[in-house]
């Protein structure tokens, strides 16, 4: 084995030599760090994330599998679940540069991360690179020269087991998403995903935003009383009963109704009664009631793991997981900080012996415990093996001393890692909590309209707390800057008092108060949420926060998430149809499944059949593990297209008057809106579903709309131009509605409303265009704008305008060449010509998706809607998503058709 240490630094350039140790990363960073402390003997180099992955697009699939009809999954599912795994074009520069270096190392060290992923791209550049030297794995949990030396000293081999769940976990987010998100596109909106977290993260929020909806506020009172003691102290204490009845407080009201749940326990004061009850109560003097105090104990917080880092962050800085991650991912890779993506709170034998050095030295030995503390970890699915997130090195750096080395936020994230990776060594924090009762009779010296014996006598609350000794509050308070300062605040003195005591009451003031509906959704709240229910890892909730903004299911609004009615459709959609694939339990139960895989407990190949296929056969026959019995992807998703109801997946009734029309929500193409009979009105994009009101309707039903205003006069016959806005989109109109010889003309696919000009109107308004006579026929040749997209058309005989060609623009002579071209469809079409690509088969039509060549170029067609590829673009740019996308805009309006071709497919494949 090399040397593990030497004089001269590592070398990260591929400067060769006949004797070196070839040292493989992902990151330049992390390979810089590295280098520092290895010597000529080493060359550390990247490989800049994942060098394999499954295709991304077509023009990724090697020849030879195009034809495959599991092609487009990247996943052969009917011999073994065998992945694909191509190298992408970005990577093979520099997998070139690491089979270079390989050449002439006398061995290799694959010093990756030591999860999942980091064992898998190991085992991916073991795959691409094929050494013929030694291969040593190192793992480390930090990047500092100890921590090398170690790895180093002590090498392993490949973790297969880790490899391979890695490896399931990548093939079924795939087929989940390559199988799901078509029927999304085809039944709600094109360009939308379904994930296995992400879905079930949306749903999360979105039923948070239905609480939000059928919540019912309330209103009730109580009043806050001053009282004086014989001392001349002040306090002020609420009011909690009045005689036999307690006063409600919010969590007494049922959030559906708005009403007492238990109405019988509570007296529910008015306004009236409030003021009544106040002014009666001044007149009146209170005796102490009791005076109650008990001892407290906080133990201090666990170390970070990925989710509890993510979620201080967001509370205490406003960071976003993903910035968060990016930050510590920085402090990681130079040497700052331990290995950031771990679900465990444990901390090694020289952490802790860092950590307590420094409270002796800093605090004394009062708050140094006798023995170190321990953190058992509680998340579901944690690997105890990695160490929480601390401090790199045997002796922590002092925050202070590294400002000058950091930036700004990566100084407020070391400096927070620190404080609570030394508080959580401290001892428990200790102090008493006092809870005051003031109890005051009211007498029937004065005529009121209050009935004295209900209410008399009224009790008033009060409490407080000391801190008798701070412990770990030291150091660390949870969301505080400073710990010091937070200490102070979080002290309420009461006055010193007995039983009986009579106190003076100088002040008595109705309160008012209104039920809240359950808060909404931030990014640490989110992250929390997900990692107490198991679902997805917190090293990937960074990417899936972003994604569903992205996607357009949420949006952020005072850094709470609120849901698009886009992602109340995609949820609908699934929980009728596809309930399981939402289901939070069996979204937790698949990620323990997965993990079990990684800890060589269940075989991997049984659990992709029962996934996908439904499989549960032999469940009984093996030792390891087994996973629960479903009825598979495949069977689930078996005939959706016919039986999902578009129109009904996108509605949504709002709870309107019994005497009103109902008013629903519906999702289309170009956004929400509200319905009322043949009424509509558009829903603005950043108003909350829950703010969507009977009388906010009406407001946007009647609301007159900007679409609708005259863009001018049509010179040849003086009418109004309007650009209006209707159930399939905007379109013009020329002439009054009540003019019976008005006419409308749709916008072309890609035009925008705000586009349209007077001119652009009045040229779309003069479809069809007569572009002249045929050159051979002699017939008129007419450029139109139809239910199925522009075309040309000369007698019986028409053809689809390329999408290069505007039906405003195309010359006779263009118009005269499509027509000379065989048709591509339908009974005249020519016989079908080998295909330039193939993509896999539509979801859709159950056809080929391929690209052929046609007179005017290349198109691609699912075997009923044609489209021409755009200019400068080649099929192999394309992923099969893309494509299936471009094929639905393109066929707009023609689902009943698609619908149509669909189902006689399916029943011709079953006969």
């Amino acid at each position: 084995m090399a040397k593990s240490t030497v004089k001269k630094p590592a070398k990260t350039a591929a400067k060769k030599s006949a004797a070196y140790s070839l040292v493989i990363v992902e990151s330049p960073a992390k390979a810089r760090t590295i280098s520092k402390f290895l010597g000529s003997g080493y060359i550390v180099e990247a490989s800049i994330g994942h060098v394999r992955d499954l295709p991304r697009a077509a023009g990724e699939i090697p020849e030879k599998y195009r034809k495959e009809k599991w092609a487009r999954l990247g996943v052969n599912v009917d011999a073994g679940f065998e992945p694909l795994y191509v190298v992408p074009g970005d990577k093979r520069t520099q997998i070139k540069k690491l089979s270079d270096l390989l050449k002439e190392a006398a061995d290799i060290y694959l010093a990756t991360d030591e999860d999942r992923e980091g064992e898998a791209i190991s085992w991916h550049l073991l795959e691409t690179l094929k050494p013929k030297v030694p291969v040593k794995r190192l793992a480390f949990h930090e990047i500092t020269e100890e921590a090398i030396r170690e790895a180093l000293a002590s090498p392993r081999d490949l973790d297969r087991d880790l490899v391979q769940a890695q490896e399931t976990r990548r093939i079924i987010d795939r087929l989940y998403g390559y199988e799901v998100s078509p029927l999304l596109w085809y039944k709600i909106k094109p360009k939308l995903s379904a994930g296995r977290v992400q879905s079930v993260a949306v749903r999360l929020i979105v039923e948070r935003e239905r609480e939000r909806i059928a919540f019912h506020n309330a209103t009730y009172w109580d009043l806050l009383g001053t009282f004086q003691t014989k001392a001349s102290k002040t306090f002020q204490a609420g009011l909690i009963s009045a005689g036999s009845k307690k006063i409600p407080a919010g969590k007494d009201f049922n959030p559906a109704t708005g009403k007492l749940t238990h109405p019988e326990a509570f007296i529910l004061l008015d306004e009236k009664q409030a003021n009544e009850l106040a002014t009666r109560l001044k007149k009146e003097t209170a005796t102490v009631q009791s005076v109650e105090e008990k001892p407290y104990t906080e133990r201090p917080y666990a170390p970070f793991t990925t989710s509890t880092l993510q979620q201080e962050a967001n509370r205490k800085f406003g960071f976003t997981a993903k910035t968060t991650m990016a930050l510590a991912q920085s402090l990681y890779e130079n040497g700052y900080i331990t290995y950031m993506r771990t679900d465990s709170t444990n901390l090694s034998g020289e952490a802790v012996h860092a950590a307590r050095k420094h409270i002796e030295r800093e605090y004394g030995k009062e708050y140094l415990p006798d023995a170190p503390r321990i953190y058992i970890t509680k998340v579901k699915n944690a690997q105890e093996a990695h160490e929480a997130i601390r401090p790199a090195g045997s002796s922590f750096k002092v925050p202070d001393s590294l400002r000058n080395q950091l930036s700004a936020d990566q100084f407020k994230l070391y400096d927070m890692i620190w404080k609570r990776t030394v508080a959580s060594q401290m001892p428990d924090c200790k102090g008493r909590r006092k809870q005051l009762l003031a109890c005051c009779e009211l007498k029937n010296a004065d005529k009121t309209d209050l009935p004295h014996a209900d209410y008399s006598p009224c009790v008033f609350s009060v409490s407080g707390k000391t801190i008798d000794f701070p412990g770990y509050l030291r150091a660390y308070v949870e969301g505080s800057d400073d710990p010091e300062a937070d200490i102070a605040d979080r002290e309420v003195s009461l006055p010193d008092v007995r039983p009986g005591d009579v106190l003076k009451v100088t002040e008595m003031e109705p309160k008012s108060h209104t039920t809240m509906p359950p808060g909404r959704f931030s990014e640490a709240a989110l992250t929390k949420t997900l990692t107490e229910k198991g679902i997805g890892r917190p090293s990937t909730y960074a990417a899936i926060i972003e994604t569903i903004q992205t996607r357009g299911y949420v949006f952020k609004k005072g850094g709470a998430f609120i849901p698009t009615w886009l992602a109340f459709s995609v949820c609908q959609l699934m929980e009728e149809h596809l309930p399981d694939l939402i289901n939070y339990d069996f979204t937790a139960q698949m990620e323990d499944q997965l993990d079990a895989i990684s800890r060589g407990e269940l075989e991997h190949l049984k659990y992709l059949k029962e996934f996908y296929f439904g499989d549960a056969a032999d469940s009984s026959k093996s030792g390891k593990q087994q996973s629960s019995v479903s009825p598979g992807l495949k069977l689930l998703l078996t005939n959706k297209t016919e039986q999902i109801d578009a129109k009904a997946v996108n509605s949504f009734p709002l709870e309107v008057p019994a005497d009103e029309p109902p008013i629903v929500v519906r999702v289309g193409k170009f956004g929400p809106y509200v319905q009322q009979n043949d009424k509509t009105g558009s829903i603005p994009e950043d108003l909350p579903p829950d703010e969507l009101t009977y009388a906010k309707a009406v407001e946007l039903l009647n609301q007159p709309r900007r679409s609708e205003s005259s863009l001018g006069s049509d010179p040849a016959t003086g009418k109004p131009i309007y650009l209006k806005d209707g159930r399939f989109g905007p379109y013009l109109q020329l002439g009054e509605a009540d003019d019976k010889e008005r006419k409308n003309a749709s916008l072309l696919r890609g035009m925008e409303p705000a586009d349209i000009t007077l001119d652009l109107a009045l040229r779309l308004l003069s479809l069809p265009r007569n572009l002249g006579k045929h050159p051979e026929t002699g017939a008129d040749v007419f450029a139109q704008n139809g239910k199925y997209g522009p075309y040309i058309s000369s007698g019986k005989e028409t053809r689809s305008l390329p999408a290069d060609l505007s039906p405003l623009d195309v010359t006779l002579d263009q118009a005269a060449e499509l027509l000379a071209q065989p048709k591509t469809r339908g009974r005249k079409a020519a016989k079908a010509a080998e295909p330039v690509w193939v993509f896999g088969v539509s979801p859709v039509t159950g056809k080929e998706v391929q690209v052929l060549s046609g007179r005017f170029g290349d198109y691609i067609t699912d075997g009923v809607t044609n489209l021409t590829l755009p200019k400068g673009t080649s099929a192999a740019e394309l992923t099969f998503e893309e494509v299936l996308e471009m094929l639905f805009l393109k066929s707009g309006k023609s689902k009943k058709t698609v619908r149509k071709k669909a189902t006689a497919v399916r029943k011709k494949t079953t006969k």
